[in-house]
Parts: structure tokens; sequence; C-alpha cells
């Protein structure tokens, strides 16, 4: 019995002096402050990116919020320290505020702009837009973070978003997408139309979205000691549909599975039965059905997903463009491509990499991607490499928020067999089947 009492006295003890920050995907078990500047002094050390004068935290656990992420205030620390649990780390500037995802859009309750119709939406107690023909509104980044701010009710939807990614630091290749219905459905915004012409109200929600995401030119290569009839199957999540493939064979379940038969042959190359071409590999592109088709199960954030998944700080490198090639060759050799292989890969992205001043990169774990894009193989390889690979650009004023990222970049490049998963020796054993394949996907967040 004493036992048992003093396992919930513990239990109590730590919920008293323990609670995790959270910023983005990153989570740390800190002390449980009773200062509040000392509590902002840890959400800094933890998470560097941003100025120690500009970190905010905040909260939506308490019902006061009404689901909504809030500042917490100095003035209110003594009140609420005690009351939660997870406490967001955020920029206090522009009265930014994280959301735990994007805005997702379901394809049975997106109403399009094309009808001309506009759509109820959440309205505060006072509305303010009728007034001085201005509205405030929260604007959902891709990355999930909400920016509350008061715009022209006459202001172009493509001003909006234009605005909103100079600000953000993102490309402008996003569209609007306006809440309704309790954030159970979304309106698509016509980029021409002024935001006036939308039922936009105080406290309305408009989420910028990607119009368009690509899982670029990953082709397989297979090695066999002997030739071989081999069938390769491809099957993609909802998220994705096949695009282009070569050689080309028939798809299925609208473009999310098909099956190539092919030969191998010692020197490397395959013959595909279906048309009888001789190749050096099996390609394949897919692309995004978001915002217009249905989302599958949500994916654990640790996991890759191609509508949703983003490079951050913490799980990136940040390189100057000048560098990339040299880094991207150190880091595909220790992950076990080819020179051949090594090639490709770098003058394929090479001319999307030389747009920006810098990128951030990361290679997704094997696992992760296997789940989005599995490949069923018989016979059975000895070994799988699978690489891809995320980026986008980062401009240089934005460095700052990338600290521990240049950091990483530093480091030694083995690292990455570690993150992907992969068996670099066996990789390049002649005397296995061995399967290999490799692609990318330039993201916006």
């Amino acid at each position: 019995m004493s036992v048992t009492l003093l396992s919930e006295e513990t239990k109590k003890k730590e919920k008293s002096q323990l609670l995790v920050l959270k910023r983005g995907q990153n989570r740390v078990m800190v002390k449980r402050h009773r200062s509040h500047n000392l509590m902002l002094d840890a959400a800094y050390k933890y998470f560097p990116g941003n100025p120690r004068d500009v970190v905010t935290l905040q909260t939506n656990e308490l019902d006061v919020c009404e689901g909504h992420y809030v500042d917490i205030t100095a003035e209110i620390w003594d009140d609420v320290i005690d009351l939660l649990n997870v406490i967001e780390v955020t920029r206090g500037e522009e009265m930014t505020s994280p959301v735990p995802l994007p805005l997702r859009v379901n394809a049975r309750h997106v109403i399009s702009s094309h009808d001309n119709q506009s759509a109820p939406s959440r309205v505060n107690a006072q509305d303010s837009s009728k007034n001085d023909g201005k509205v405030t509104i929260e604007l959902v980044s891709p990355s999930g973070e909400i920016q509350t701010t008061k715009i022209s009710r006459e202001m172009r939807v493509d001003k909006l978003i234009a605005g909103a990614c100079k600000t953000l630091g993102h490309p402008t290749d996003f569209m609007a997408v306006q809440s309704v219905g309790g954030g159970m459905g979304a309106v698509i915004m016509k980029e021409d139309r002024s935001i006036s012409s939308y039922n936009v109200r105080d406290g309305s929600t408009i989420s910028l979205q990607a119009k368009c995401r690509l899982g670029k030119k990953p082709v397989i290569y297979l090695y066999s000691p002997s030739d071989i009839d081999v069938s390769v199957k491809l099957s993609l999540i909802p998220e994705w549909s096949l695009s282009v493939i070569y050689p080309v064979v028939t798809t299925e379940d609208h473009g999310q599975r098909l099956e190539w038969n092919v030969r191998t042959h010692q020197d490397g190359s395959l013959t595909e039965y279906n048309s009888g071409l001789d190749v050096s590999y099996l390609f394949w592109e897919a692309e995004t059905n978001f915002p217009l088709s249905p989302a599958s199960k949500p994916q654990p954030v640790d996991e890759f997903n191609p509508i949703s998944s983003i490079l951050d700080d913490m799980d990136s490198i940040v390189i100057p463009v000048d560098k990339a090639t040299v880094y991207l060759d150190k880091s595909l050799k220790v992950l076990g491509l080819h020179t051949e292989a090594r090639t490709s890969f770098i003058t394929y992205w090479l001319p999307s990499i030389l747009k920006h001043d810098y990128i951030a990169l990361r290679f997704l774990p094997q696992a992760a991607y296997e789940r989005v894009a599995s490949l069923s193989i018989s016979p059975q390889p000895d070994v799988v490499t699978r690489v891809f690979m995320l980026f986008r650009g980062i401009a240089e004023e934005h460095l700052a928020k990338w600290a521990n990222a240049q950091m990483q970049a530093e480091e030694d490049v083995a690292w990455w067999v570690d993150v992907v998963g992969v068996d670099p020796a066996s990789a390049g054993d002649a005397a296995l089947f061995r399967v290999l394949e490799w692609g990318g996907m330039e993201v916006q967040i």
C-alpha cells in the first residue's frame, strides 16, 4: 500500500516540476520555471533559431483558448503555469502563433470559387470590417503558423499571397484557401479576385497551400549476378499519383499502382517485356493530389507525407549553393550510390538548386519513404537502397533561423547513413541481387 502511495506522490511531483517545450516537430522536457523570464531563457536555449527578444510562449490547452494558440503573457504566468503540460515556442513578431498542422482540405468539403459563391465564415462578435474597409484575419502559413494581420478588403488575393510569402521567406507558388464551416471545409480563392468578393470577416482563417509538389525522377536500378526475370511493383499512397513513367506500362487505382516485368542483365541493363525496350533503369514521377483529393489517414510527425512534410532547423543542413555539388557527391557516395547514379542525381537537381542562394536539404529515412511509395520486388533482392532528398531554397536574410542546420552541414556526411538506414557495403557487393533508387522533391517550406 505504501508503495502505491509513493508512486502516486512521485507522479504528482514530476508533473509539478516538469513540462514540455515544443517547437514545430521538436520537443524537450524542462523544469517548470516559476519565472516567465526563466522559461523564455529555457526556450531560447533549446530552440535558438529565433532572437531571444522575439521568443513567445503559447498554449491551446486551456478552455478559454477555444482550441487556438494564445500568447502567455508575464502578467498571467503565475495563474496558468501549473495548469499546462506543453508550451509552444514561437516568434512574437507580428503576433505569430503556431498551430499543430496546416489546414487540410477534404475533397468532400471543397467549394470551388468558380461557382462565384462566397461561403459562410466564422465571425467574431465585433466585426469592424464594414467600418474601416479593413478586416483582421488569421493567415495560416504552409508550416502551420498563424499570423494575425489586418488587410484591406479591396486587396487582391494574389497580392495577399505575395506579401505573406515575402514576410515568411517562402516562394510564391501557393494558393489561398479560406476555411469555412468551422474548419470542416474550404474555398479555393481565385488570385484575380479581391478579398471583398469572399465572405471574409474579422476572425476568418485563410491558409496558404502549395499548388503542387512533384516527386521527381525516382529511378530504379536492378543489379543481379546473373540474368533473371524480375517483377517490380510500385504502390503510392492517395496523396500521390503517377504523372510520368518509363518504360510505359498500364497503371491502376487512378495512377497509384503499376508493375514492370523485366529481364536483368549482368551489365546492369534491363529489358522490359511489355515494350521490348532495353533501358538502364525504371523511371517514375508523381504529383500530389492536394487539395482536391481526400486525405489519407494522418501521418505521424516522424513519417514522410508528400503534402505536409517540411524541412526545419533540426533535421536538415543548410549550405550555400556553391558548396552543394561537393556536399551532395560526398553524401550520396556514403549512402551507396555509384558514380553514374551520383552524377545523374546532381546534374538533374542542379538547375533547381542554382535558382537559390542557399539550400536546406535532408534525406528521408528509407522506412518512411517506403510507407509512401512501396516497392514489391520478386524475387526478393538481397539489398535495397532507396535515397530520396527533400530540399528548399533559403534566402540570405533568413539564415539566422537555420543556425543549427548550418552547424550540421559541417559534420561528417556519414551521419546520413544512420538517418536513411542503408548498408553501403552490401549495396556495392556485386555477388548480391541489389536494388538502388534515387529521387527527390523540392518543397516550399
